[in-house]
């Protein structure tokens, strides 16, 4: 089994996976807010050139260099996407969460990294295959790659309507019919849907549906690690949004090597 760990950074805690053991990495808890990236990055290997997004619920990923040349074009300070994927060593990638799913995933062979911000939907839209096929782009094989999924709100309790459920389940039964694919995904052995006693709801579990899609890739369960911790049940470790309703973030990084 893959363990987490609970590290002190600045007499603060934050959660790290052996599966990542390889790379300076945190899963950052609430009590580090407003700490920002860089602030992080000192934590975990100060002299790591830093790198987050301004995250939009898509599934788009890109490069530091991709980063770069856009900063040049826009007017804002960040660009718009929900995933990172490093090209050289020393390079933190940052993503923020509060219940959505933080993926960080390294490359034991080539030693690159990549940060993404997967809710439900950037998982309906494939974010974390989309990730992993940059990293092959850039000559990464399946096989090297191990990925954590971090603290995130825990299917029993994340309620949501049988149309997101349906659309969430479409990245892995693609099929046009919402009760097809529903009734195809209450069949799964660990299903990702759990009943709702509400009429026309259903809970969802996400990181069990970004694990499947992972599996439809060909990656083994040894590669994949899902840390213990529901954001919604653990108010003393981290923020939730749908808890509180505030516009509060944890933030979860990884450094190439």
């Amino acid at each position: 089994m893959h363990t987490w760990h609970w590290r002190n950074g600045d007499e603060l805690p934050y959660l790290t996976c052996s599966l990542l053991e390889f790379w300076h990495h945190g899963f950052f808890t609430q009590q580090f807010w407003p700490c920002s990236p860089a602030e992080l990055t000192k934590v975990l290997q100060p002299e790591a050139s830093v790198y987050r997004l301004k995250q939009v619920h898509g599934n788009t990923v890109f490069t530091p260099s991709e980063i770069d040349s856009l900063l040049s074009t826009i007017a804002d300070d960040l660009v718009s996407a929900d995933g990172l994927v490093s090209e050289q060593p020393l390079q933190a990638v940052w993503v923020a969460s509060a219940d959505c799913t933080p993926v960080l995933i390294g490359d034991v062979k080539t030693g690159q990294v990549a940060a993404i911000h997967a809710g439900w939907r950037g998982t309906a839209k494939k974010i974390v295959p989309e990730a992993i096929a940059r990293l092959q782009s850039q000559g990464s094989q399946l096989v090297d790659l191990r990925l954590a999924l971090g603290p995130a709100i825990a299917g029993e309790v994340y309620q949501v309507s049988v149309e997101v459920a349906a659309e969430v389940g479409a990245s892995i039964i693609s099929h046009d019919d919402q009760k097809y694919i529903i009734e195809a995904l209450q069949n799964f052995p660990n299903s990702p849907l759990l009943a709702d006693p509400n009429p026309g709801k259903i809970r969802l579990d996400v990181r069990r549906v970004n694990c499947l899609q992972l599996e439809n890739l060909g990656m083994s369960a040894e590669q994949i690690a899902i840390a213990p911790y529901c954001t919604f049940q653990t108010p003393e470790n981290f923020f939730s949004y749908r808890r509180e309703k505030e516009k509060k973030v944890q933030w979860s990084g990884i450094i190439s090597r």
